[in-house]
């Protein structure tokens, strides 16, 4: 692979973290997933766009050189102490420093049967 894969750019067009929650072993999360070949870290910014309302910006991650890192989602904090919020829809552009593969995964644990659902985010 040597670092020559991946794009600076993704988008996921399709992202959700269900406010209710259940008593059961897993809670419901988001993450996005990176993989980094490149041999310099990445650091990575995410944009949060939605329906009703401005963008989020200030969410940052870093994934190390030739490693990954799956970003949680509902432990990520922005630059400004903002969460990214519970039972709203939106879409996330992930930008990185240097190529990266993004991959986005939603485990949903509403229901007694839970359900993950993952895609690979779109490259810009």
């Amino acid at each position: 692979m040597n670092g020559i894969h991946g794009s600076k750019t993704w988008f996921v067009a399709d992202c959700f973290w269900p406010e209710i929650t259940t008593e059961g072993h897993y809670v419901s999360h988001e993450a996005i997933c990176v993989l980094n070949t490149q041999a310099q870290d990445a650091h990575i910014r995410l944009t949060l766009y939605f329906e009703d309302r401005a963008p989020m910006e200030g969410f940052e991650a870093l994934c190390p050189a030739r490693r990954t890192h799956h970003v949680r989602l509902d432990k990520l904090t922005g630059a400004k102490g903002n969460h990214i919020p519970m039972g709203v829809p939106y879409a996330v552009m992930v930008q990185s420093d240097v190529p990266v593969i993004v991959q986005y995964s939603r485990l949903d644990t509403t229901q007694a049967n839970e359900s993950l659902m993952t895609t690979m985010a779109h490259p810009l």
